[in-house]
C-alpha cells in the first residue's frame, strides 16, 4: 500500500521589524529569500548570454528591470482580480486598495506572465525598440533556472496543496497527504533548466527559448491545475470548470507554436545570430555595430584608410612633380616610383 513519503517541511521567518500601527512586520522569508536567489541567478544567467550575443548591456539591464517589476506587480494584481475578487468587495475601500499595493502578499504565475508583458511593452514604447523578441528570447534562456528556485520557495512555504492522496510522492501535510503542486512543478522544471543551460552552447534563432519554453509548460501547467485543492480555505475560482491558468495555458501554447515555428524558419534562412557577432541594437553598450564585430579591434580598417591617405599623397605629389629628367633621384635603397601614365 502506498503512504507519502515526503515530510512536511517548514522553515521559520526572521524577523526584521516588529508590527507597528497595524502595520505588517518586516521578515525575512523563505519563499521571499529564494524568490530573490532565483531571480539573481536567472539575471547572471542571461546577461552573460547578453553579452555573448551583443547587446548593449545597459540597454538590456533597463528591459530586465522593467520587465521585472511589472512582473511582480502585475503577479499580486491578477491574483487578486482572478482568483480571489471577493477581497475587493469583502472589506473596506481602503483595505481593499491596500490589498492591492501590497504586493508581496499573494502572486501567481501568469499574473506575474501578463505583468512581465506589460512592463516589457511599457519598455518598448518609452525608448522606441522596434523589435522586443531578441531581448525576451534571451531573457526565457535562463528564466527555466531562476523557476526552479521560486517553485523551491512554493514546496517550503506549502502554498500550493494538492488534492489528497497517499501516493509516495505527496507530502505528508498536517491532517493527511497532499500533493504539493510546488514541489511537483519545480521537480519537472529541472530538465527545462538542465536542458536550456545546455544548449547556450551555440545561438538559436530568435523565438527558440520561448516557442520550447512555451510548449513544455503549458501542458504542464494545465494537467497540474486538476489537482489543486478545493477543500481548503478560499481555494481558487473556476471559470467554465478551468482555473485562470488553465485558460491562458491555452493561449500560451498557442503562442509557443508560433514562435517555434518562427525560429525554425529563421535557422533555415540562415539567420541564427553568432556569439560575438553585433546586437539586434548595434553592438555592446551601444558602441555601434563595428563594436560587437568578431576578431574586429579596428586595426584593419585603420591601416586601409592609412594606405588610401598615402595614395591620394602620392598622387597630389605625382601630379606637382615637373615631368623632367632633373627629378630629384631616389634615395638609396629604395626603389623608384612607377611613373603614372597620361590617363591614370
Amino acid at each position: 500500500m502506498f503512504e507519502p513519503k515526503i515530510p512536511y517541511i517548514t522553515l521559520p521567518e526572521i524577523p526584521i521589524v516588529p508590527s507597528i500601527g497595524g502595520a505588517d512586520p518586516i521578515t525575512i522569508k523563505p519563499f521571499g529569500t529564494l524568490v530573490a536567489i532565483g531571480v539573481y541567478v536567472g539575471w547572471l544567467i542571461v546577461h552573460r548570454q547578453a553579452k555573448k550575443l551583443g547587446f548593449s548591456l545597459e540597454r538590456f539591464s533597463q528591459f530586465i528591470g522593467w520587465t521585472l517589476a511589472g512582473g511582480f506587480i502585475g503577479g499580486h494584481v491578477f491574483d487578486v482580480l482572478l482568483y480571489h475578487p471577493s477581497r475587493l468587495f469583502d472589506q473596506s475601500p481602503g483595505d481593499a486598495l491596500k490589498d492591492l499595493l501590497f504586493i508581496w502578499r499573494s502572486q501567481s504565475s501568469f499574473g506575474g506572465f501578463m505583468g512581465a508583458c506589460l512592463g516589457m511593452l511599457a519598455w518598448k514604447n518609452r525608448f522606441r525598440i522596434k523589435s522586443v523578441l531578441p531581448y525576451c528570447d534571451t531573457m526565457a534562456s535562463g528564466f527555466p533556472v531562476g523557476w526552479v528556485f521560486g517553485r523551491t520557495g512554493c514546496s517550503v512555504a506549502h502554498d500550493h496543496p494538492g488534492l489528497k492522496s497517499e501516493h509516495w510522492l505527496a507530502v505528508q501535510y498536517p491532517g493527511g497527504g497532499r500533493f504539493d503542486l510546488g514541489l511537483i512543478e519545480m521537480l519537472l522544471t529541472l530538465p527545462l533548466a538542465l536542458g536550456f543551460l545546455a544548449s547556450m552552447r551555440k545561438p538559436r534563432p530568435w523565438g527558440f527559448y520561448l516557442g520550447v519554453m512555451s510548449l513544455y509548460y503549458a501542458p504542464i501547467r494545465f494537467g497540474l491545475d486538476f489537482l489543486r485543492a478545493r477543500d481548503v480555505r478560499d481555494p481558487d475560482l473556476r471559470y467554465g470548470g478551468l482555473t485562470p491558468a488553465q485558460w491562458l495555458c491555452i493561449v500560451l501554447f498557442g503562442a509557443g507554436v508560433l514562435m517555434l515555428t518562427r525560429a525554425l524558419a529563421s535557422a533555415r534562412r540562415g539567420e541564427t545570430p553568432v556569439y560575438g557577432g553585433v546586437g539586434p541594437d548595434g553592438g555592446p553598450d551601444g558602441a555601434g555595430p563595428a563594436a560587437g564585430r568578431a576578431g574586429d579591434d579596428g586595426e584593419e580598417g585603420d591601416d586601409e584608410d592609412d594606405g588610401e591617405d598615402e595614395d591620394e599623397v602620392d598622387d597630389e605629389g605625382d601630379e606637382d612633380a615637373p615631368a623632367s629628367s632633373d627629378a630629384a633621384p631616389a634615395k638609396a635603397g629604395s626603389a623608384p616610383k612607377r611613373k603614372r601614365s597620361p590617363e591614370a
